[in-house]
């Protein structure tokens, strides 16, 4: 299969997705759709994009082509559950049903052959693989993206050792199963996670595809300059001589930032600030572990920014730090490595994929705090060699993870299926 897909002009695609932003906020999965959508949309497909519900933006941005239609559909939860974040209760009850409607909408365009193929992500297209199991639908390709396989423990399969956890999301795994056995095609989006893939969803490299997340290089390098970096480091008041360490995420337990502050407690007689650019429902929990540590004055914790100040904060950083429990593929350690910023992350998910230790930066193992602060010490004690691992991260991001480089390799998958179709 070639990397240069060909395919009838006019290619028509449903995208189905829990969420994408702006719509719903902004996170690495609403990122990543936008600008699936975006990348597909340039290269003349037409999108319709079925999702949930969501606020009125001010401004749709890409999403605003008309090349690109939204179908939106209910998604019901519990009260509060908004609040709290994401619960293992709602992504086991409410998202699959969303996930049985938003399927039947495609199934539907399928039979008014409105769609030449099906492209979903997570448990979203359920009921499109419902409907192709149990009725002759016509001949239209499905591609399913299983995303991080949180539900079924991560890469190691492990769930943190909550067995609570494990059992609150068997009716999703089952839902996810469903959708995988369905699919013509399944993504891995990360070469650590075909294992798992495998393992859980029974998909041999048959059925299997590699193709990355991405990001968009130059929309990165058109938000901020070092120059952006420096007036920040200044606004702030942090000093020339201080390392500025940069986290970027939600604020909830996975995203292991409990177990950097206790790496940095170790670390106190070094010259550093730590950033924390984002929120969640244990913001204030973080917050307290933080002044019990004694680092209330060298933390700061910046809330949810726009894209602009986030990306400057990249050309401040003079290292990222990613000290999550579990991952997929981390959107913005690319952003980190697109803007030249060497990483210290952990090995989980799909991290090992970019940064190559010792190449682009350095992994830990999750959850080990000793471990994070002796690797910290080892990575700011070698300026230069910062720098060198900054620009190789840059250009890996570009060899392996720009939209254009990644939407080839989807297109290529698509154009395979259709090549079947029309051969069949």
């Amino acid at each position: 299969m070639s990397d240069r897909a060909t395919f009838p002009e006019g290619l028509r695609v449903a995208v189905l997705s829990r969420s994408v932003f702006p719509l719903h906020g902004v996170g690495g999965l609403e990122r990543h759709v936008y600008d699936l959508v975006a990348a597909l949309a340039r290269r003349d497909v037409r999108i319709t994009l079925i999702t949930r519900e969501g606020r009125d933006p001010v401004s749709l941005g890409a999403l605003d082509d008309p090349r690109v239609t939204i179908r939106t559909i209910p998604y019901r939860t519990f009260p509060g559950a908004n609040r709290r974040g994401t619960t293992i209760l709602d992504r086991s009850t409410a998202y699959p049903l969303f996930g049985y409607r938003a399927g039947r909408a495609a199934a539907a365009l399928v039979d008014a052959r409105q769609v030449d193929l099906v492209y979903g992500l997570g448990a979203s297209t359920l009921g499109y693989a419902i409907a192709r199991s149990r009725r002759r639908l016509e001949t239209r390709p499905f591609v399913f993206n299983p995303q991080g396989l949180e539900e079924f423990g991560g890469m190691d399969g492990s769930y943190g050792g909550r067995r609570a956890k494990r059992i609150g999301y068997a009716p999703l795994r089952c839902a996810v199963r469903i959708c995988s056995n369905a699919a013509d095609r399944v993504i891995a989006t990360d070469r650590a996670i075909e294992p798992a893939i495998a393992r859980h969803l029974g998909v041999g490299p048959d059925r299997m595809r590699l193709v990355p997340n991405a990001i968009d290089l130059a929309g990165c390098e058109a938000q901020a300059t070092s120059g952006d970096g420096e007036q920040i480091r200044a606004r702030y008041g942090i000093l020339p001589e201080e390392t500025v360490l940069l986290s970027v995420g939600r604020i909830e337990r996975n995203k292991g930032f409990h177990v950097l502050v206790d790496a940095l407690a170790a670390m106190r007689d070094l010259p550093w600030r730590w950033v924390l650019v984002g929120d969640g429902p244990l913001r204030v929990e973080l917050e307290e572990r933080v002044r019990g540590a004694g680092l209330a004055d060298r933390m700061l914790l910046l809330g949810r920014l726009d894209d602009r100040a986030l990306h400057a904060w990249y050309e401040a950083a003079t290292l990222f730090v990613h000290p999550t429990l579990y991952e997929g593929s981390s959107i913005v350690t690319l952003e980190a490595m697109a803007h030249r910023r060497a990483v210290v992350a952990s090995r989980a998910g799909g991290l090992p994929d970019k940064v190559r230790d010792g190449h682009t930066g350095w992994l830990v193992p999750p959850g080990n705090a000793q471990a994070l602060a002796t690797t910290l010490r080892v990575a700011l004690a070698e300026p230069g060699r910062l720098s060198e691992m900054g620009l190789a991260g840059r250009a890996l991001v570009d060899a392996e993870f720009s939209w254009t480089t990644v939407t080839d390799r989807l297109l290529a998958v698509f154009s395979e299926l259709l090549y079947e179709t029309r051969s069949s």
